[in-house]
């Protein structure tokens, strides 16, 4: 059977690779993002990915925003299986500029709200529907930023918030079936990167770029998880999503198996909950 995914922030990049990644697997997906033009286009690629859309504008630094999304995902969809949350408040050209977080502009703290506050407002309007079904899946996208240096504070204090708040989560929805993971991918060639001419693109970067995974893989990674009979036991930790695809036998959509760079980027931390159950 086929699932039911939400999928914030796919008008572009990893969003909208996962996206087009859960399509190919039949699931119904509902896109958000800001932009109407580029939610119709997605929404096109998702049926021709086999899969069926539901489109929403929605800026999630607008808590109303998301509510109304939510409640329409309840209206038009009956119900939630997994949840994506991936939108996020990043600009390119600031998070590349040299210099020290003072020197950078302000706005560049905008990760936080959009990023991981918005995380937690949309889990918010997702688990009601996820515990009413006592089944569910909330995957926050993060990054190894979370425990190296990737982008400056801002960056890593989103990603290693969204890990610990994951961990948290994880403990209140044990009860009721839902699982919630960070889930890490790696390098992405998004449309964007495939896009660049070669020319365009550092010579270092060009010689990595054949390990970099599609956007797709994301997707792939989480419909296979969210069918893993060993879900809840992944509930609350931080997922290398090459390792995590490796272990569920996924691979990426050219074949390849997408790499770890835990060895060179660092590991996930183990969290604890409350009551002394140590995740791995």
């Amino acid at each position: 059977m086929s699932i039911t995914a939400v999928v914030t922030g796919a008008t572009r990049g990893l969003g909208r690779g996962i996206a087009r990644g859960l399509a190919s697997k039949g699931a119904t997906v509902c896109v958000t993002g800001r932009d109407s033009a580029e939610l119709n286009a997605v929404s096109a690629e998702i049926a021709a990915a086999g899969g069926k859309a539901l489109a929403i504008i929605c800026d999630h630094a607008d808590d109303g925003q998301v509510e109304a999304a939510f409640a329409q995902v309840k209206r038009d969809l009956g119900g939630l299986d997994v949840l994506v949350n991936n939108a996020a408040a990043v600009y390119p050209d600031l998070l590349l500029a040299p210099g020290g977080f003072w020197e950078k502009p302000l706005r560049l703290v905008d990760m936080i709200d959009v990023g991981l506050r918005s995380n937690y407002i949309a889990a918010w309007h997702a688990a009601p529907l996820m515990v009413a079904a006592g089944k569910g899946l909330i995957a926050s996208i993060s990054f190894y930023g979370a425990v190296s240096y990737f982008h400056g504070p801002a960056y890593g204090a989103t990603k290693a918030g969204t890990d610990k708040m994951m961990a948290d989560m994880a403990v209140d929805l044990a009860p009721h079936g839902v699982a919630a993971v960070s889930l890490w991918p790696g390098f992405i060639l998004t449309d964007a990167v495939r896009a660049l001419p070669p020319e365009h693109i550092p010579e270092d970067l060009r010689a990595a770029m054949p390990q970099w995974e599609t956007p797709e893989f994301t997707g792939l990674v989480i419909e296979a998880l969210y069918r893993d009979p060993a879900l809840m036991a992944a509930s609350g930790q931080a997922l290398i999503g090459a390792e995590l695809g490796k272990r569920l036998g996924i691979r990426d959509t050219d074949g390849k198996q997408p790499i770890s760079y835990r060895a060179g980027m660092g590991s996930p931390v183990i969290p604890f909950t409350p009551a002394g159950r140590q995740g791995a």
